[in-house]
């Protein structure tokens, strides 16, 4: 790929995901930290905290400075990091990193599909999204009724759409390289969208093939 902005992309995309996994890690392996996280309303604050940022950030990244988006995404890789430390108390760390593996080598895949594909991926990346927007409603249910069997499903599912919604995301953002827009708001702009996109396919392997601890 010699596409400037992408390389930008996967630069940040990159950074944010190692600031989360580094943060999880920490907090995983301190009791202290650990505790005072989970227990109580702070790991709730925390969750709310990070769901703000990541919708002021999808809905202005591409209006604000620069040097504002990037300090936005950094501190939302931040605060999903710490809301992501259970993953590393609940699932073997030799689990762990495997399903990381595979969902990097996935994304990679993917990536190049969405770069270099002559075929237009808007139609199925809008598909994927209403998708999304269903298994979401349909996992808010599942709060309610506890259906392990729904979970699994729902998981399944999300992958097969993030698949597309990836591929898609890679092949807009790739679009936007000739835009008004400066390059440095493109490329947390598009760090966010397949950061996101990363996250969900590694925490929805992990859930169907991770092995817990005992």
């Amino acid at each position: 790929m010699n596409n400037k902005l992408m390389g930008k992309v996967f630069l940040w995309m990159f950074i944010g995901l190692l600031i989360t996994f580094s943060t999880g890690l920490i907090i995983a392996n301190n009791d202290v930290m650990y505790t005072a996280v989970y227990n109580g309303a702070w790991y709730i604050v925390f969750a709310v905290i990070e769901l703000i940022i990541v919708i002021y950030l999808s809905l202005r990244v591409l209006k604000i400075k620069p040097g504002t988006a990037k300090f936005w995404f950094l501190l939302y890789s931040f605060i999903s990091g710490l809301t992501f430390g259970s993953i590393f108390v609940f699932y073997k760390m030799s689990s762990t990193i495997f399903i990381f593996l595979i969902t990097a080598i996935l994304f990679l895949i993917l990536s190049l599909i969405g770069y270099f594909t002559k075929i237009d991926l808007k139609k199925i990346g809008t598909y994927c999204l209403f998708g999304l927007v269903a298994v979401i409603i349909v996992t808010i249910v599942n709060i309610f009724l506890h259906s392990d069997t729904i979970m699994l499903y729902s998981s399944i599912i999300c992958i097969l759409l993030f698949v597309g919604i990836t591929a898609y995301d890679v092949q807009k953002i790739k679009s936007l390289e000739n835009s008004n827009i400066p390059q440095d708001n493109l490329a947390i702009y598009g760090a966010l969208e397949l950061y996101l996109d990363f996250i969900n396919i590694f925490l929805h392997l992990l859930t169907i093939f991770g092995k817990e601890n005992d």
